[in-house]
Parts: C-alpha cells; sequence; structure tokens
C-alpha cells in the first residue's frame, strides 16, 4: 500500500509555484483588457456581427481607454460544383484589419489583420440559400472577432497594465 509521493510533491510544488507567479485569468474582471475598450467597425451586418462579438468577449465600457477600429472584408468561391455545373457549396473568406489606439493620447497600440472563413450550402430555394448565406457570414463575423480577441490577450499580457 504505498504511493507514489513523487507524483503528489510534484503537484504541490506545481501549484505553490502558480500561487506565487502572478498567474491570472485573462478574461477576470479588472483583468487585460475587458471593460475598457470602445468598438468603430463598418456600417454592414458583418460589422455589425463582428462589434457583437466583441463587445460580448469584452465588455462594454462606459469610460473606454482604448478604440478599436474594424474593416471586414469577405468574398465567396465556389467549393463544390453539380454535375450540372450548378454551385452546390460556397466558401465565405474574409479577413479583418484592426487598430487598437489609445483615445487619450491618439498613440497606435497595435494593429493587425485576421482571417477565416466558412461554408454554405447553395442548395435548395433561393430562401434557404440566402438564410445560409447570412449564416454563413454571421460565423465569420463571430470568428475574425474571436481571432482579434485572442490577439488582444496577448498584447495586454505582453505589456505591462
Amino acid at each position: 500500500m504505498s504511493s507514489d509521493p513523487f507524483s503528489r510533491r510534484t503537484l504541490l510544488l506545481g501549484l505553490f509555484a502558480l500561487s506565487g507567479c502572478g498567474f491570472a485569468p485573462i478574461y477576470g474582471a479588472g483583468n487585460g483588457m475587458r471593460e475598457q475598450i470602445t468598438f468603430e467597425s463598418d456600417d454592414t451586418v458583418a460589422g455589425y456581427r463582428l462589434n457583437e462579438r466583441l463587445e460580448e468577449r469584452l465588455g462594454f465600457s462606459a469610460a473606454p481607454r482604448y478604440v478599436l477600429r474594424t474593416s471586414i472584408r469577405y468574398n465567396e468561391r465556389a467549393a463544390a460544383i453539380t454535375s450540372e455545373g450548378d454551385t452546390a457549396r460556397l466558401n465565405v473568406i474574409g479577413s479583418a484589419d484592426w487598430v487598437l489606439t489609445d483615445i487619450a493620447s491618439g498613440a497606435r497600440v497595435d494593429a493587425g489583420k485576421v482571417e477565416g472563413f466558412t461554408s454554405y450550402s447553395a442548395i435548395g430555394s433561393t430562401i434557404a440559400t440566402q438564410s445560409t448565406r447570412d449564416d454563413a457570414l454571421e460565423r465569420l463575423a463571430i470568428l475574425l472577432a474571436d481571432r482579434i480577441v485572442s490577439r488582444l490577450s496577448v498584447i495586454n499580457l505582453a505589456t505591462p497594465a
């Protein structure tokens, strides 16, 4: 009935080390960029969805310290063609350019570009195809927003608050 003391000791030392290293969750209250950014994007449905997701992930700010300006672009390409020559599936390929600016100084904190794609089925009625297209654009905006948030989290971790 012996247990492995090395495993238990390693676990305890690891937990002790984490408690002293200043480890804190990125998305916790008062941490990171949460509730410090206001968002500006294109006046399109995709731009609205992008801002909506950014605000959902980073919070609404009554007194923002930064402004995040984004511009979203996308195009569609045939991904599957039937034997009759009709397009059965389309890829929506998109990107979002973003710039994070300090409101007080006007200084650019960082900028970048994120990319992604989704797809949708073009088989069915016109209304069904339009509905699946709209859903694909919404999924693309959410994907791009999540990638921007990931980048902002790294920027915040790399720079002292």
